[in-house]
């Protein structure tokens, strides 16, 4: 992608955003952040997928 390529996309993306009503945009926010907050476990955002896995093998062991 070269550099005016980026310079277009991201002007796009501002006006998109500038030209979409406050509210929806806020409304949007909101959505984004419940989907983000229920879908994915706390730790496998900040953490990555490796404690999650080590948690797994622990516990499969302990059964």
């Amino acid at each position: 992608m070269s550099t005016n390529d980026y310079v277009k996309y991201v002007t796009q993306q501002i006006v998109k955003y500038m030209d979409t009503p406050k509210e929806t945009r806020k409304q949007q926010r909101e959505e984004r952040k419940q989907i983000e907050t229920s879908s994915t476990v706390v730790s496998n955002r900040w953490l990555g997928i490796l404690p999650f896995a080590i948690k797994l093998i622990m516990n499969k062991k302990k059964k």
